[in-house]
This record gives structure tokens, sequence and C-alpha cells, in this order.
């Protein structure tokens, strides 16, 4: 094997990471404010708000991913509203379609965790809380958020993970993170075995990462279920 190429091949992909992790962060942070937005429509009470939102979670949970984000990044243009518009100096930046297609459809997914973890609140609790006069926000931000978002980090880990590894779909609209790199680096030295190797650890490494801090997050949030009553302590 030859570990000389393999390490140089190691230092280009790398130098592609500050775009990898760039397209992540910014899709997991906006798709999860629209997952806030899209489970308060759903679970809100009017209709209207909640067909929109199963109409959406329909949609980006129904089709491709990479169908939408060539439709982002292919279809607005064809919008002449869009196109001369003040948002088209964004628009038709291909990093942005790349995050608005992916935060758009990770917002779908996250939507429906949320409102799993929602579900999951006991309404004992939440009349416990109501009972000693909590109520409108000050009961979402002190009982039922934290409850519903300790219920649906396990889904919600996975799919933050399945975030990381679609943002190898952004190379199919020229957005040049580690998988672009790759396959160009691939197209100059027919070398796919190892280009690919190299890119595969690189992801190993960075979703290892996340599920480690998800798993402590998950642990710091769980103590009161480890703690031992001190009844039985005694």
């Amino acid at each position: 094997m030859d570990f000389a190429f393999l390490s140089q091949t190691m230092l280009t992909l790398l130098a592609a990471l500050p775009m990898t992790l760039a397209l992540f962060v910014l899709s997991v942070f906006f798709g999860g404010l629209g997952a806030l937005v899209i489970v308060w429509m759903r679970v809100g009470g009017n209709p209207v708000l909640s067909g929109f939102a199963k109409a959406y979670i329909f949609v980006f949970r129904g089709s491709p991913l990479l169908i939408q984000m060539f439709l982002v990044f292919y279809g607005l243009g064809q919008f002449g509203f869009i196109r001369y518009g003040f948002l088209w100096p964004l628009l038709r930046e291909p990093f942005v379609c790349a995050v608005l297609s992916l935060a758009l459809c990770t917002a779908g997914y996250s939507a429906e965790i949320f409102r799993g973890g929602i579900r999951a609140v006991s309404p004992k609790e939440i009349e416990a809380a109501r009972s000693i006069g909590m109520s409108g926000f000050l009961l979402v931000r002190r009982v039922i958020a934290p409850i519903a978002f300790r219920h649906a980090l396990p889904a919600y880990s996975t799919e933050i993970v399945l975030m990381m590894k679609s943002t190898a779909l952004a190379s199919l609209v020229t957005v040049w993170e580690v998988t672009g790199v790759a396959q160009r680096l691939i197209s100059h030295t027919y070398r796919t075995m190892e280009v690919f190797l190299c890119a595969a650890i690189i992801y190993l490494a960075l979703n290892f990462i996340i599920l480690q801090a998800l798993g402590l997050l998950e642990h710091r949030l769980s103590r009161h279920r480890r703690a031992v009553p001190q009844a039985l302590k005694a």
C-alpha cells in the first residue's frame, strides 16, 4: 500500500473539512429551527397550520433528498420573482442551495421526532405544573420542552448523524466538500479505493465525535433516572 499517497490524500481531503463542517452545522441549526416551527404548527390545534405541517412533513420525508437538492439548485432560478428578487444573490450560490435543501429536509424528519417527544410527556406532569401556577411559555420552557427533548434525543441523534453523511450529496451541486474533493482526486489519479478509504475514515471520525458528544448530553440529561433513592441506600 502506498502510504505516501494515502497521507497526501488525507491532507488534501482534510483541507475540505471546513466546508463539510459548515454544511453540517448550518443545516442542523436552521433545520432545527424549522422543525420547531413545523412541530408548533402540527400540535398547535389550528387545522390550517396543522394541515400545512402534515403536508410539509409528507413531502420532505417522502421524496429523496437528492431530488430536493436538485430542485432547489436548478429549479429556483426558473421563477421570475426569485430570479429578480433581493434573495437571488444568495440563492444562486451552490453552498446556500445545499444548506437550504439539507435544512428543509431535516426539518421534516426532526419535526416528527420532536412531536414524538412531546407526546411522550406525561399528562400528570403537565397537570402538576399547572397546579402550581405554570402556564403558557413558562410551562413549555420548564416542563414540556426539557422532558420532550430528553425523550427525542436518541432518535434525533440518529438524524444528526444522517445529516453529516448527507453533506456528501452537496458535491453533486458543485460544493467541494470532502466527497467532492475525493471525486476530483479520483478523476485525476484513478485510485478509487485509496481515496474513498481516506474519505470514509474522515466521516467515521466525525460521526464518532458527534455520537460521543450526544451520548454525554443524554447521560447528563438522564442523571435523575440513575439516582438511587435515599430509602434504598439506608
